[in-house]
């Protein structure tokens, strides 16, 4: 996009080689087969984590690679260039694994985060449930002490890695006497132990390769070892990693934007209408161009925040800042550019169709556009 970007060093670009040959390698020519299917491999995820692409902000005695924000900004950025959705690699490496390694005890961190780091443990975080979307503190999943274990009993949807998932932290509230987030606390849930039932693969818009699922929860009993940071601390963890994930959304936003943009050059300049191109029309210019200056505002901008987060500085308003601002400006520049294409911009097999539904999500989950709106508006 012609913007000299100064925010990743040597050893990010070496990592984003890594990332780009085995995603054209291993996923690029996957993916329709994987929106059909509706789920990704499990053999793609112990893969991913023999090139080290899973977790690479974790600390090397854990298995991980022991980098920066910024080599997990590369695979976020390359996915989003080569049109790559629903494989859950940063869901599992950016958002959950950080939980584990911020509040984890030595042996949860010893037990769970080197079988992430390889694939073996595919991660997911059980939040949204029926009926509450956003409203976290009103969830009714409870987890009721009982001796030395909590038994969990409640449901969740719209869990993303949900039919592929090995370990949830699952939210819940775990004491019934107190209100708002201080009932609140994050548990760990393996998968495999009595009463824990997946429902049914949701049928979305879009990210049709994501395993997104409603997840089941019947006296289901885990040791008190499994709360992960404390009791009554559940609200207070999730606001410290909020802020990576929704710059994240942000971060994969502004590169989908690069690419199908430039897509819709390449498109516009060879497609004849009325005897001349689609270029060749000065509305086609005209809108082009606008959209050329956006995306190089949204570009600067993100490149700004990522830094900032890369020195662990992003506020939870900048995250906000960023996710309304790239999110919502590549909602309307992708309904543009499906214009600009006509009726192929309606086929999937065209990256601006695929991108057009799978991106429309980026407006509601990691919070919505107005719960942004609602945190930035209490800094004003």
């Amino acid at each position: 996009m012609q913007v000299n970007r100064t925010v990743y060093r040597d050893d990010h670009e070496q990592f984003r080689t890594t990332v780009r040959r085995f995603l054209e390698r291993e996923c690029v020519p996957h993916m329709n087969d994987w929106h059909k299917a509706g789920c990704v491999p499990r053999e793609l995820w112990l893969k991913a984590g023999q090139e080290g692409l899973l977790c690479p902000t974790l600390p090397e005695e854990y298995g991980g690679g022991g980098g920066d924000y910024g080599h997990a900004a590369v695979l976020t950025e390359e996915m989003g260039r080569l049109g790559i959705t629903g494989v859950g690699f940063g869901l599992h490496s950016d958002i959950i694994a950080p939980y584990l390694n911020r509040l984890g005890t030595d042996e949860q961190k010893a037990k769970w985060l080197p079988r992430c780091a390889t694939g073996e443990t595919i991660l997911a975080i059980a939040m949204t449930e029926p009926g509450t979307g956003s409203d976290l503190k009103n969830i009714r999943t409870t987890a009721v002490r009982d001796g030395d274990e909590y038994v969990i009993n409640g449901s969740k949807t719209f869990i993303s890695n949900g039919l592929n998932c090995d370990l949830v932290i699952v939210v819940a509230k775990t004491d019934p006497t107190k209100t708002g987030s201080k009932a609140m606390s994050l548990i760990l849930v393996e998968t495999d132990r009595p009463g824990f039932r997946r429902g049914r693969k949701l049928d979305k818009v879009g990210q049709h390769a994501a395993d997104t699922a409603e997840l089941f929860f019947d006296d289901v009993r885990v040791p008190a070892s499994n709360i992960l940071g404390g009791e009554g601390k559940g609200m207070y963890a999730l606001m410290e990693e909020l802020p990576q994930e929704r710059f994240s959304i942000a971060l994969g936003a502004a590169s989908v934007f690069e690419a199908c943009l430039q897509h819709t050059i390449d498109y516009v300049k060879d497609r004849k209408a009325f005897g001349q191109t689609v270029w060749d029309f000065q509305n086609t210019k005209f809108k082009l161009a606008d959209l050329k200056a956006e995306c190089v505002a949204v570009r600067i901008m993100i490149d700004h925040y990522l830094a900032e987060h890369m020195r662990r500085k992003i506020t939870l308003e900048e995250a906000a800042i960023a996710k309304l601002y790239a999110t919502e400006k590549l909602g309307a520049a992708l309904d543009t550019m499906v214009q600009l294409h006509g009726g192929y911009g309606y086929m999937l097999e065209y990256p601006v169709a695929r991108a057009f539904v799978d991106m429309r999500v980026n407006r509601i989950y990691g919070g919505t556009s107005e719960v942004q709106r609602e945190l930035i508006a209490r800094k004003l």
